[in-house]
């Protein structure tokens, strides 16, 4: 990316005054400048959405599969440079963002198929006498211009998960980016002006709360897809009018460790779903229940994987544990866990902040209405209970106010499908954790955890609505 404080308004660069300068989480370097959109930004994205809308909407099949396979390959060609760019934004391992640019590209591609899978069907209307000689037939057609707003952890990917489904089911998006890391996507904007695409059917652009804020409430925006906090979720669909709400807002994921699993594979997995990018991922692995005959085993081995991470720059390939995204974060950790000890619990491992680093905490005996228990801490901390009944195992799991993914180890196939028919979650991982996730399953929550899924084919559902047409066939007079 260019050195000017650049972002993509309307299907050309414009800079700004206000300037947003972007610093590495690991050491304070500057990595980069660019400049936040004012409310004539905004207002100039939002009418070349609808105007670019007018022919995205009459794009044809492949002429959106090309667009969307442009972007795959183009993303691939840089694909290392937008590894370090990720890496020295987000303070992501640079491994993490190599995984992530490489799920970019699989989020694109899957794209370029889905566009091509937007059908219908036809459906038999002469089921009553007075229905005779009639049929239908469905179409989806495109709901237009989208409001999307994306976090800072996956900068590249979420992102997509909300640009690539609308290109596909051709609709126009603007889409407000994280202010911690912004060049990731900002990067990615020039990928997009190099495609045929109609220009302003993409615009990508950092924005102020107060200006970002005109996306939820502005009726030419027809969706809003959010990815955030659950407090700004709800708050932004309370205000977001006749538009459609897509909230993808985290959680606390539970793991349920049962007698008979394979309790290595187990704590190795909860070693990585919890600690991974410092565990701030939505589906980070934050309470664990393990059967009481495995408890001590279990403990064991996870510590011993823990204290085999490498905790350092990001840039090295060996490191498993970089920095939390600022100060605030690692700051705020430290008390919920120091809360949490007061009322009982004990720290296992960890538990301080070092800067922007926080050392992977283990805790066990904390109350079930701790923070550190009860809320989505976002941070590099798990905890542990002892379980003696699978059915309260599966108690404790949903004693929660989120619902985003589980995870269950288990060898019993009854156990197995008793946790899904159960537990109050979007998805179910059976033999691995709540952490995993492939591009194209449907994911999303329930309860606090958001609205509806995401994953191509699940976007573009919302992105679309269904159009009836019906059939009466009549005798030609002129036949």
């Amino acid at each position: 990316m260019s050195s000017e404080n650049r972002f993509y308004c309307g299907g050309e660069w414009r800079s700004g005054t206000n300037d947003l300068p972007v610093t590495n989480p690991y050491n304070g370097e500057t990595v980069g400048t660019t400049s936040f959109a004012t409310e004539d930004d905004l207002e100039h994205a939002t009418i070349r959405a609808v105007a670019a809308f007018e022919e995205t909407r009459r794009l044809q099949t492949y002429e959106r599969a090309a667009i969307l396979q442009q972007l795959a390959d183009g993303l691939a060609n840089r694909q290392e440079e937008f590894v370090r760019l990720m890496t020295r934004e987000a303070g992501k391992p640079v491994k993490d963002s190599r995984v992530e640019v490489l799920r970019g590209v699989f989020t694109l591609q899957t794209a370029v198929e889905e566009a091509k899978r937007i059908g219908g069907e036809t459906i038999p209307l002469d089921l009553m006498a007075s229905s005779a000689g009639r049929f239908g037939i469905t179409r989806r057609f495109p709901i237009g211009p989208i409001a999307g707003i994306s976090p800072f952890n996956f900068p590249l990917n979420l992102a997509l998960h909300k640009v690539a489904p609308a290109i596909a089911s051709g609709n126009t998006i603007v889409l407000k980016v994280p202010t911690h890391d912004p060049l990731t996507m900002l990067t990615f904007a020039e990928l997009v002006d190099q495609t045929d695409l109609p220009k302003g059917a993409v615009s990508v652009m950092p924005m102020d709360r107060e200006v970002g804020d005109k996306l939820v409430t502005d009726e030419r925006y027809t969706l809003l897809s959010f990815t955030g906090s659950p407090g700004v979720g709800w708050d932004m669909k309370n205000r977001a009018g006749k538009k459609k709400v897509v909230l993808e807002l985290g959680g606390n994921a539970g793991v349920i460790v049962d007698r008979n699993s394979d309790v290595r594979l187990a704590a190795q997995r909860c070693r990585v779903g919890a600690f991974a990018y410092a565990g701030q991922v939505c589906i980070s692995v934050q309470r664990i229940y393990v059967h009481q005959e495995r408890m001590d085993e279990f403990i064991e081995i996870l510590l011993d994987e823990i204290g085999n991470m490498h905790v350092g720059d990001p840039l090295d390939e060996k490191t498993d544990l970089g920095p939390m995204i600022d100060d605030k974060a690692a700051a705020r950790t430290e008390e919920w866990i120091e809360s949490a000890k007061s009322q009982g619990a004990k720290v296992l491992c960890g538990g301080k902040a070092d800067g922007r680093f926080f050392q992977p905490t283990v805790i066990t005996n904390a109350p079930p209405d701790s923070f550190v228990c009860s809320r989505e801490a976002f941070a590099p901390l798990v905890n542990v209970f002892p379980f003696s009944d699978f059915s309260d195992a599966l108690t404790n799991i949903n004693d929660s106010a989120f619902g985003l993914q589980a995870g269950v180890f288990t060898h019993s196939l009854e156990h197995a499908l008793q946790a899904f028919e159960s537990i109050e979650a979007g998805g179910v991982i059976i033999n691995d954790v709540p952490t995993y996730r492939i591009d194209h399953m449907p994911y999303g929550g329930v309860k606090d955890s958001g609205l509806s899924r995401e994953g191509l084919r699940y976007a573009i559902e919302d992105m679309t609505e269904p159009r009836l047409a019906v059939f009466n066939r009549v005798p030609d007079p002129n036949a």
